[in-house]
């Protein structure tokens, strides 16, 4: 057991940031046509998080048009060239399944920072 632990840390490491189900994230992505490789951009919201060490993964759930498009990333991938939070959303799920079957105004997610700001304004006046 203790030689399954060694060699799942060798393939974690920390220079990922952090994020959480309700962020949207920018993945950066390694793609390999033939003898070429390239990277594509993903960007959506997280809404799933699941395992832990070496084999945690996440969605990224996008809207590309008006059809959504779900895609689950290894965390620890070596395709994965980087990750970027774009913005912190306010959830207080872990699962944020029932965004599939939300549209528009409904499906949107509170900003954390946004709402940070709002709550100390309110206090100061």
């Amino acid at each position: 057991m203790d030689k399954l632990k060694l060699i799942e840390q060798t393939v974690v490491h920390d220079d990922l940031p952090e994020f959480t189900a309700g962020d949207t994230v920018n993945v950066h992505y390694r793609v390999r046509e033939g003898e070429k490789e390239r990277i594509q951009q993903y960007q959506g919201v997280v809404i799933n998080e699941r395992g832990s060490g070496a084999n945690k993964t996440f969605i990224v759930r996008k809207m590309s048009g008006s059809v959504g498009v779900e895609r689950i990333f290894p965390l620890y991938s070596p395709f994965i060239a980087k990750i970027e939070v774009k913005k912190r959303g306010k959830v207080r799920r872990s699962k944020l399944f029932y965004l599939r079957e939300r549209r528009g105004k409904s499906a949107r997610i509170q900003d954390k920072d946004a709402t940070n700001k709002i709550n100390t304004t309110k206090k100061e006046s």
